[in-house]
């Protein structure tokens, strides 16, 4: 199991937050840092750059997802953290933009923990070698 030390949730659901917190806790030692919309992770990332991968929704208040990546795109120094888009079923258009975006792989909502489990070890073991095309859960 890859080792995931550093993680930044952006959702506007404080419920989704605690599901993450519950579903990472598998990664023991994993800090977990929460932005309720893109604008609030941008922040987040103008104070600490090392997270290790981001859980991006796309519709969210302030700013969504998709102007989150778009913002990101331009930003050099977060070129090097990987992106799982949580989309909703039926939004395969956002998903679509996100991937073009440097998305490095998506899981439709709802999902089962191992799914992410399984896309995350992808992710973690590919930052380790070359870049690869994005990854889907359960692929």
């Amino acid at each position: 199991m890859s080792v995931l030390k550093k993680l930044l949730v952006v959702d506007d659901s404080q419920l989704i937050h605690n599901m993450y917190r519950l579903v990472m806790n598998r990664y023991q030692g994993c800090k977990i840092s929460d932005a309720m919309n893109g604008l609030e992770a941008l922040d987040i990332l103008s104070k600490e750059r090392d997270f290790d991968i981001i859980l991006l929704d796309i519709n969210m208040p302030v700013m969504n997802g998709i102007q989150f990546m778009e913002k990101l795109h331009k930003e050099n120094l977060y070129r090097n953290i990987p992106i799982i888009v949580i989309s909703t079923e039926g939004r395969e258009e956002d998903t679509l933009r996100a991937l073009k975006l440097g998305a490095a792989g998506y899981v439709v909502k709802p999902f089962k923990p191992h799914m992410l489990h399984e896309l995350i070890e992808k992710i973690m073991a590919r930052k380790k070698g070359p870049a690869a095309s994005p990854v889907t859960a359960g692929a």
